[in-house]
Parts: C-alpha cells; sequence; structure tokens
C-alpha cells in the first residue's frame, strides 16, 4: 500500500496581484499550502474575489477557480494578511526609474508597511526583481522602524517565469533558488516548496501536466541573499544577450545569402550552447528583459565596473526594429498610403502583456510613415486600445483574414500559434499584393513561394513567387522596383 506523504502547510500572504503575484500565489496554493493575496488596489480585489482574472495567460484561470475560497482568498487588509502568514513574499512591480534603474518605492512601502504587522518570527521573501543588495535594505528598513532582528529573516528567491508558460515554469521548473542567510529561514522555505523538492507533486493525479517536461525532483539550490538577487540580473542578461547575438548574425546572414534557421539549427546544437533563445526576429520586449538589463547595467556602474556588453545587446535589439522597419519599406516601396495588416501586438506569444512589445513600436512607426494599419492579436488588442486608439488610420480587425482584407502587404509580429497554420489560398485571396514581411520567421519560404507570395523574413533570402504563379499575382512597378537595403530585389 503506497503511503501518501504529507506536506507541511505553510500559511503565507503573496503581496501584489500582479503577473508575478497571482501566478505565485495560485501555485503555492495548488502545492497545498493556505494563501492570501493582498492587494491596495481595491477594484482588483473584487475583480478576482468575484472570480475574474485581470490578465491572460494559460493555465491561472484554471488553477484560481479550483483553490478560490479553498486554500486561496484576496483580501486589501495587508495587516491581516500578514498576522495569518509565517512566509510574507514580495511580488510588487519595480519598473524602471527615469535613471535607468529599478524604481524601488513599490517594495518600500511595502516594507515599511510590514512594520506594524510583524508581531512573531516572519519569513519575508524578495520574489519581485530587485538589484543585489536589496535583502540588506528591506532588513535596514524593518529595523529603522522597530522591527527587532530577531523577528524576521529576509529571503531572496527570484521569480524565473516566462510569459505565456508562467504556471508550467512554476510548478515544473529548471531551477528553484533561495537565497537566506539563517537555518531557520532556509527551512522554513524548503517546507514550502516541499512537493517540489522530493517530487511528491509530480505523483498526483490532480496535478498541473506539463507534456514538455518529466520532472522527478526541481532542482533546488540554496545561496546567500545576495547571490539569488545576482543569479536573476545575470540570468536575463545572458538570455536577452542570446537574444541579440542571434539577431546581430541574422543580419550578416541577409548580407551574404545564408539561412539563419541553419545557423541556428547548428550553434544551437551544441550542448554548451543549447538551442534555446536562438530564433531570430524584431528583438526581446516585455515587462523583464529590457528593464533588467538597464537596471543591471546601473548595478555594475554603481560598484564601479565598466559593463559595456549590456549596452551593445541594447543598440542590437534596438537596430533590430529599425531593420525590419527597412523590410516593411523594400517590400511596398512606400508606406504612405499603404493598407498594411498587422498579426501581433503581444510582446511575444501566450500572454496579452504589450510592454516594450516591439510589435507596438513597429506598428507606431508604420502609423508615423502614413500607412493604415489592420491589426488583429487573440490575447492583446484591448490592452492596445488603450495604447494606440482605433482611428481612421487603425482598426482592430475579426481575425486573421479580416485584417488581410484588400491589404497590400501583412507583416506578422507576434509568433502566435495560429498564425503559423494560416489558409495560404485564402489570405492571398483576401489581399491586394500577396506580400509577407514576417518578423518571426514562421514559414518556409520555399512553400511560401509556392503559394505565390513574395516574402521576406528575418535572416533569411527574400524570396519571390515560382514563376507559374506569377499569373496569381500583382506585377506592379511597385513590386519590380523595390530593393532590400538597396541590394536585394524584393
Amino acid at each position: 500500500m503506497q503511503r501518501t506523504q504529507v506536506i507541511r502547510v505553510v500559511p503565507t500572504a503573496v503581496i501584489g496581484s500582479g503577473y508575478v503575484g497571482l501566478v505565485a500565489a495560485a501555485c503555492l496554493a495548488e502545492l497545498g499550502h493556505d494563501v492570501v493575496c493582498v492587494d491596495i488596489d481595491h477594484a482588483r480585489v473584487d475583480l478576482l474575489q468575484s472570480g475574474e482574472v485581470p490578465i491572460f495567460e494559460k493555465g491561472l484561470n484554471e488553477l484560481l477557480s479550483r483553490h478560490r475560497g479553498q486554500r486561496l482568498r484576496f483580501t486589501y487588509n495587508l495587516s491581516e494578511a500578514v498576522r495569518f502568514a509565517q512566509v510574507v513574499v514580495i511580488a510588487v512591480g519595480t519598473p524602471q526609474s527615469s535613471t535607468g534603474e529599478a524604481d524601488l518605492s513599490q517594495v518600500e512601502d511595502v516594507v515599511t508597511c510590514l512594520a506594524s504587522a510583524l508581531d512573531c518570527y516572519k519569513v519575508v521573501v524578495e520574489k519581485s526583481t530587485v538589484p543585489v543588495l536589496t535583502s540588506h535594505w528591506v532588513a535596514k528598513i524593518l529595523q529603522l522602524n522597530g522591527v527587532p532582528k530577531a523577528r524576521f529573516d529576509v529571503v531572496a528567491n527570484p521569480e524565473f517565469l516566462r510569459e505565456g508558460s508562467a504556471i508550467s515554469d512554476f510548478l515544473y521548473p529548471d531551477r528553484i533558488v533561495v537565497g537566506a542567510d539563517s537555518d531557520r529561514s532556509r527551512q522554513l522555505l524548503r517546507d514550502l516548496y516541499q512537493p517540489l523538492i522530493d517530487g511528491s507533486y509530480y505523483k498526483r493525479e490532480e496535478r498541473v501536466h506539463d507534456e514538455f517536461t518529466a520532472v522527478r525532483r526541481a532542482n533546488y539550490i540554496e545561496t546567500s541573499t545576495s547571490s539569488a538577487e545576482l543569479i536573476k540580473q545575470a540570468s536575463n542578461a545572458f538570455l536577452a544577450l542570446k537574444v541579440s547575438f542571434i539577431n546581430a548574425v541574422s543580419n550578416i546572414c541577409e548580407r551574404v545569402n545564408v539561412d539563419i534557421e541553419e545557423v541556428a539549427r547548428g550553434v544551437g546544437a551544441d550542448r554548451r550552447i543549447g538551442p534555446h533563445f536562438l530564433r531570430a526576429g524584431i528583438g526581446y520586449g516585455g515587462s523583464c528583459f529590457p528593464k533588467d538589463i538597464r537596471a543591471f547595467r546601473q548595478t555594475a556602474d554603481a560598484v564601479g565596473y565598466n559593463f559595456d556588453l549590456l549596452d551593445s545587446i541594447e543598440q542590437i535589439n534596438e537596430h533590430q526594429h529599425s531593420a525590419f522597419m527597412k523590410k516593411v519599406r523594400a517590400a511596398v516601396w512606400s508606406i504612405k498610403g499603404k493598407e498594411i495588416a498587422v498579426l501581433g501586438l503581444a510582446f511575444k506569444s501566450g500572454t496579452d502583456d504589450i510592454r516594450e512589445s516591439p510589435a507596438i513600436a513597429i506598428v507606431r512607426s508604420i502609423l508615423s510613415e502614413g500607412g493604415r494599419v489592420a491589426a488583429f492579436d487573440p490575447a492583446a488588442m484591448n490592452k492596445c486600445r488603450s495604447v494606440l486608439p482605433e482611428n481612421e488610420e487603425l482598426r482592430y480587425a475579426w481575425d486573421e483574414y479580416d485584417a488581410a482584407r484588400n491589404a497590400q502587404a501583412l507583416v506578422i509580429l507576434t509568433e502566435w500559434p495560429q498564425f503559423s497554420q494560416l489558409d495560404m489560398l485564402r489570405l492571398r485571396q483576401s489581399m491586394r499584393y500577396p506580400i509577407i514581411i514576417d518578423g518571426r520567421n514562421l514559414y518556409n519560404p520555399s512553400k511560401m513561394s509556392a503559394s505565390g507570395f513574395y516574402y521576406h523574413s528575418i535572416g533569411r533570402p527574400c524570396i519571390e513567387p515560382h514563376s507559374e504563379r506569377r499569373e496569381l499575382v500583382d506585377s506592379t512597378d511597385m513590386i519590380r522596383n523595390a530593393r532590400y537595403d538597396g541590394s536585394l530585389t524584393a
């Protein structure tokens, strides 16, 4: 008879119901802990209590529905939540400040409020992305506000969540990093993550399943608090480096008529490098990489180290946006007055996040050059309407084919899986000119040529339709005369 492993339930307060806070709260409840999620935004708390979910993230709604009112509840009473908990997780925003540093004012506000509620020993966990040595400042603020050192420990437990797969990343992690400087806090965090550490969670029938990952036990790494903080900054910087590196190589590929997909496959086959984040495209975006790169640079500057590699990462990323706009101009000759279909507005698939989205930057560039845009995104259009209101030059389409209706070119800016499965015959019949500029390399160039399209992508030669398809396309002077970067005929 198989024995059922009993976990120690750790009462936990998660402060912040944004992206990281909601995912952490839902997943900790899924592990079997009693969790209360706190936010000062009463309207947001009311929304969550009523069963609504304010963000789009795969699997989050299901987890919240499963545990809401049982292991998980929501409140705007911080003091009550902190007194209930043994572990207090800080998951508030750390946006970029005007100087490029991480703005830690929300973290400081939370810590100051915590002071009056720490009536007995608690572990205060940094989950927000913060620069190295933040844990020391958290401890100092608590002490300045009259909390005895014996009443708390500060632990750094950075999140490594990818938007679009955050639930899976939390429950099936590459690693769990816990930076703690006392045995007492280390043990409490082990209790928190025990079902992942010992693998008991992966034996549950009712667990969240991950079809791509076979995990028996999570890789649990204990470090000092400062090391854990630095691990987070260094990890994001290295991933951004890989993105910018392959994008830089893609620009060389275009100049020597080489396919970046073949190059990336060969480079990524080296186990020391790996294939992940070696997809050429229009550049990284989102709430993490841009902000964290700048914050890491500020950290380096503060300790007197010239980390100019970080500047190069940013410069390559910015160049990728302008390089893509050159492709658009080459494909349509003059953007002014053209009808451009845009597929994708979120910074990546699987999320409705448009923060620092390169797609938004490209749409703005098209509009600024006099183009008219019909845009579609399966998740992000509601958020886009707040930053790009619909008007005579910009409309939001019902679907991909509505966006493509009478378009003189179609650009793909987000790698949603459904965009890689379009009906090419229907698409070509919808468009005025069969021109596609693919910023995510979703299609095989030969197949696009066979389907009758002029196809432009990243780091690959520009493709024309097969000769037998030419009667299906509009061979205008615009197409005959268009050139990419002054050398390649569109």
